[in-house]
């Protein structure tokens, strides 16, 4: 049996799976014990059968059987364990720094057990008994160990905390209630302390919902980042293409401007080498001729000379050069001409792009409303506020629509002649005084100015006017807000064409659509879905 007991060490019977001790043990091929438990589901998540402790691998699984005498000496072994455990829990423990002290113990401090608020006193399980044993002591409050418990007194009548001042909002003692707060809501402490645990709960739920709600925020805030990734590197990736385009057409444009002025080049050159060499063949034949007739003026021979005369005398058949020559090349206008068909590819290109991004911008096509307060003169409104009447001077309107944050887009159509000004502008505080339109007073807005003679103007009043050149005149306008990005950009609808951008702007009020028609022609504000018209 002492043989028995020195086996019965922990390190025995613990499954170095669960670390706990075996509970049906089982033995596997390799020796090794687990609790049957254990080593199934081990092996069930598990593509090999393995054994974990010696990594032996089995080709088949091994069929489990519990060993019955390691599972009794387990079941000792546990039982012993309990009972230590049991009788070391009942033996007193030295107060170590941090926990409450016995107040009767002397020499060493044993750690208390319970405090007693009558007592004012904290005891071990030894001084503890009396409160446990006697009937006067039994009646005291005992409560888990705590220190300071002079700050449970009250510090006037040196008496138990045991009542709370409702109207004071403090704890107070039997004596206050005759004294300092003899008129006071006073109530038992137990009777607050389920209404302060209350507010305390449900403050708890509130935080935990607050928590909640900024799980959330945070959730929604990577996915806004994560988006913002996406649209990121799409437009990267657009970025990268479109110039990349741009890149091999002026690349192609070079290289085309370069072959065609090489090819005159190369033309003229070849034409210019069949002259010299024609020119050097005649000069050769000019130069045998000449020596025939040094020869024979030299000669002595009155014969010869005289036979000869009238074969050599004659000039050799040549070429009239006078009114032949190669006039240098006129490259004037092949880089201009070539600088334009770039641009009309560019054109084209930058159509495909601002169609593709006034699509995009259209999704977020709002419907707009006239608001009845506008600026002057006040024209007569129809019932459902869409349309403004015809007068004497320009009209400035606001919508009746506000924005305080995110994207809206809308578009107005104007007939060919109109005067006006659209865009958008901060509520108008003074509607009769006339105020300069620019950002710094809150207009963000394109204008249209036609002038005799059937010449017009357009401009951005950004505050000094920017002056714009258009290639056609817009007879739609598309403009579109992105509230937090700080954008105002306008479109011509129909040239799918930028007419300008507002950017970098610092948006802190309500943002109102605003129009500024003027009498000598009607407009038409619309969405894209013609649901919203004004004539």
């Amino acid at each position: 049996m002492s043989a028995a007991s020195c086996l019965l060490t922990e390190d025995r019977f613990l499954c170095s799976i669960c670390l706990d001790v075996f509970t049906d043990p089982v033995a596997i091929p390799c020796g090794h014990n687990f609790c049957k438990t254990c080593i199934t589901q081990h092996w069930d998540s598990n593509v090999r059968c393995q054994c974990p402790n010696c990594k032996k691998v089995f080709n088949t699984r091994p069929e489990l059987r519990v060993n019955t005498l390691i599972s009794e000496m387990a079941a000792q072994f546990r039982q012993s364990a309990q009972q230590k455990a049991s009788s070391s829990s009942s033996e007193q423990q030295v107060s170590k720094p941090g926990e409450v002290p016995c107040d009767v113990c002397t020499g060493t401090k044993l750690k208390a057990l319970k405090s007693c608020l009558v007592c004012l006193a904290s005891y071990c399980e030894t001084h503890l008994e009396p409160h446990m044993t006697r009937s006067g002591l039994k009646r005291h409050q005992l409560i888990d160990p705590v220190k300071n418990l002079e700050g449970r007194m009250c510090t006037k009548h040196d008496k138990l905390l045991e009542l709370f001042c409702k109207t004071d909002q403090m704890c107070v003692c039997m004596l206050c209630t005759v004294s300092d707060h003899k008129t006071h809501d006073v109530v038992p402490l137990t009777e607050e302390y389920e209404v302060k645990k209350a507010v305390l709960g449900k403050t708890e739920a509130e935080i935990q919902q607050m928590i909640q709600k900024r799980r959330l925020k945070i959730q929604e805030i990577k996915h806004s980042v994560e988006l913002s990734d996406k649209d990121a590197d799409r437009e990267i990736l657009d970025g990268v293409q479109v110039f990349t385009a741009l890149k091999e057409s002026v690349e192609r444009s070079q290289a085309e401007l370069i072959d065609t002025i090489k090819k005159k080049q190369r033309k003229t050159k070849k034409q210019a080498e069949g002259f010299i060499k024609e020119l050097e063949q005649e000069i050769s034949e000019l130069k045998k001729r000449s020596t025939e007739l040094e020869q024979l003026s030299q000669s002595e021979d009155h014969l010869h000379l005289l036979q000869s005369f009238s074969s050599l005398n004659a000039a050799p058949s040549t070429k009239n050069w006078t009114n032949i020559s190669i006039r240098p090349l006129k490259y004037d206008g092949m880089v201009a001409r070539a600088v334009y068909q770039l641009e009309e590819t560019l054109d084209k290109l930058m159509k495909k792009l601002f169609e593709a991004e006034l699509k995009r911008v259209q999704r977020y096509a709002v419907d707009v409303t006239l608001d009845p307060d506008i600026v002057h003169p006040k024209p007569t409104q129809s019932n459902d506020r869409q349309q403004v009447n015809q007068g004497t001077e320009c009209r400035c309107v606001l919508s009746k629509q506000a924005f305080t944050s995110g994207r809206f887009y809308f578009q107005v159509h104007f007939k060919k002649w109109s005067d006006w000004t659209l865009g958008v502008a901060r509520k108008l505080t003074n509607m009769k005084e006339e105020t300069i339109l620019s950002p710094s007073n809150g207009y963000w807005t394109v204008c249209h100015k036609w002038k005799m003679l059937g010449t017009s103007r357009y401009y951005a009043p950004a505050g000094p006017s920017v002056h714009l050149s258009l290639k056609t005149k817009p007879e739609k306008v598309g403009v579109f807000v992105d509230y937090e990005e700080g954008l105002v950009s306008f479109y011509d609808v129909d040239a799918a064409a930028l007419i300008y951008s507002f950017t970098g702007c610092s948006f802190t009020d309500k943002l109102y659509p605003f129009f500024s028609p003027c009498p000598n022609d009607g407009i038409k504000i619309h969405s894209p879905s013609e649901n919203c018209v004004l004539q």
